[in-house]
């Protein structure tokens, strides 16, 4: 949808010569928001957004809001933001509802802070397949700096290294908010109702096809000369085998792979089934069919084929009286039905088996939430690990085992969980196998350029494409790829924006390094001139103080 929108906004072309073939019924993406007040609410997850989202808020300030007339969808958080900015009042907790008692620390060692440092300024060459354990030790991960930044971005210790490196890099700044999350920037209700549906009407009412249903199954590619070009595209519509030629023309752009793909859902009383199959159909096997006709378009077995580490399952709790709220404003100090900032990010649970984080946004979070009634999110990024209370992996349990675990955590009296936990919420667990996917090591030729190398019609999108220095997992990425995919097949003379990298701005590099040791000021007398004369980080590090 975002090409759709730069497409007409930025290329000048006509609404009603863009489809878009949806796979599912509905559009955008992860950025999802479904259910109801009776069966429960659904959330698969959200994006955490902040300002320097250069594209992201580039493209919604051309779409106009649903909910505040004659302003944009970046004047409505910008608005909302500005009213109600993020804070954290508890961003970790562990004995069962206290809060963490070195929260406002990051508790790094000088090693673990020499490490940080040194892997930002490692080339991405020399990471190709390597994990985050390979190059940071134990020093690193018994920080707290490692429990904020994992339960924030959901990474795990076997992940790339180049992608953590690229986050230490792109959010050199969220060091600064890591302990009360003050650097993000929220929507008003979910990101299916605040972004995808107003992006989605936009497009809609300028003449843009929507084709849901349709499953794409391959892009026959001619790359027989010294350019490639996209020749056919075979898909499936209501069991039917389908297609159509192209021609230099005809502009295809495509998502190859996907963090939701086979998400399932289970209920209160049933476990979310793990579904790993990829057939003709899916979006990974798509990505296949491209890439068997060339290695420039990427090696997407890298990412798939090991769902084991690509998975975890998040849970939506919807509550049913006022016993998990009235909980929820205990341990928060604030009123869930405020309809203001609650949670500001993840409360993560530092003790807990399953390395639980919950998220209670503002409320309503869905616009037909009825009132008194609550929705939060709960993830584990140990879903296959017994639980602290409930003794069995999160992913094999019901929405009330996982409802009990976490009110466990939370400090309910132990008479009182099994009764709240049946009676209080309706919890709906989704187990995703392929939710970090875009984290598995790689190498760098293993996604497919934006626009590969000779291709005159032929693009990538999204969080398998690659672009230099930005990051996955973000809604950033997904428009970033979409604005250079168009801005490069149609020749659009509007430069890209830059991604915002803190780590070339040397104040924001002292502030973070300050962070690092947990406020101490490091001193700057000369640090910049050591910067610019290229002098060796362990030296540099050593002089000015950052170990």
């Amino acid at each position: 949808m975002a090409a759709a929108a730069f497409l007409i906004r930025d290329a000048g072309m006509a609404p009603s010569a863009i489809t878009i073939l949806e796979a599912s019924d509905n559009d955008g993406g992860a950025l999802d928001g479904a259910g109801n007040a009776e069966t429960g609410w659904l959330i698969r997850g959200g994006r955490e957004m902040e300002e320097q989202f250069e594209c992201l808020w580039d493209l919604y300030r051309s779409i106009p809001s649903l909910e505040i007339p004659e302003a944009s969808v970046l004047d409505e958080v910008w608005q909302v933001n500005q009213a109600d900015p993020s804070t954290s009042p508890v961003r970790a907790m562990c004995n069962r509802g206290q809060p963490l008692a070195d929260r406002d620390r990051l508790t790094l060692t000088g090693k673990a802070r020499r490490e940080i440092i040194a892997l930002i300024l490692t080339d991405e060459d020399e990471l190709a397949g390597k994990t985050i354990a390979d190059v940071l030790s134990g020093d690193f991960m018994t920080s707290n700096f490692w429990l904020f930044w994992r339960s924030m971005f959901a990474f795990e210790t076997w992940h790339s290294a180049i992608e953590m490196k690229r986050y230490l890099a792109r959010f050199v700044h969220q060091i600064l908010g890591l302990k009360d999350l003050h650097t993000l920037k929220f929507t008003r209700y979910n990101q299916q109702e605040s972004l995808s549906r107003p992006l989605a009407t936009w497009l809609a009412d300028q003449g843009v096809v929507f084709r849901h249903g349709v499953k794409v199954t391959n892009v026959a590619v001619d790359a027989s000369g010294r350019t490639k070009v996209a020749t056919h595209l075979d898909w499936l519509e209501n069991g039917a085998v389908t297609g159509v030629d192209l021609g230099p023309a005809d502009l295809v752009f495509v998502t190859n792979g996907s963090m939701v793909e086979n998400s399932r859902w289970g209920d209160h009383h049933t476990p979310a089934p793990i579904d790993t199959t990829i057939g003709e159909g899916s979006v990974w096997q798509l990505w296949r069919n491209i890439a068997a006709q060339d290695a420039v378009f990427g090696n997407p077995d890298v990412f798939c084929s090991d769902t084991k580490k690509s998975r975890w399952l998040s849970a939506t709790v919807t509550t049913r009286d006022a016993r998990i709220p009235e909980l929820v404003k205990r341990i928060t100090g604030r009123d869930p039905f405020s309809g203001k900032i609650i949670t500001g990010g993840p409360v993560t649970i530092a003790d807990s088996s399953w390395l639980m984080s919950w998220v209670v946004s503002r409320q309503p979070h869905f616009k037909g939430q009825p009132e008194g009634q609550m929705v939060a999110w709960l993830y584990g990024l140990f879903s296959d690990v017994p639980g602290d209370y409930v003794k069995k992996p999160m992913q094999d349990c019901t929405g009330e085992e996982i409802t009990r675990e976490w009110l466990f955590h939370m400090g309910v009296p132990m008479d009182q969980i099994d009764d709240i936990a049946a009676t209080g919420a309706t919890t709906r667990p989704c187990l995703m196998p392929f939710i970090t996917a875009q984290f598995m090591p790689r190498a760098p030729a293993d996604r497919p350029k934006v626009v590969p190398d000779g291709s005159i019609n032929l693009a990538f999108l999204g969080q398998f494409a690659e672009t230099p220095r930005d990051t996955v997992f973000t809604t950033e990425y997904s428009v970033r790829t979409a604005m250079e995919a168009v801005y490069t097949l149609c020749g659009v003379r509007r430069a890209v924006p830059d991604v915002s990298d803190g780590i070339f701005d040397v104040r924001m590099l002292l502030q973070a390094a300050a962070e690092l040791r947990d406020g101490e000021k490091v001193p700057a007398s000369g640090l910049i001139r050591h910067l610019t004369q290229g002098t060796e980080i362990d030296d540099l590090l050593e002089r000015y103080g950052l170990v």
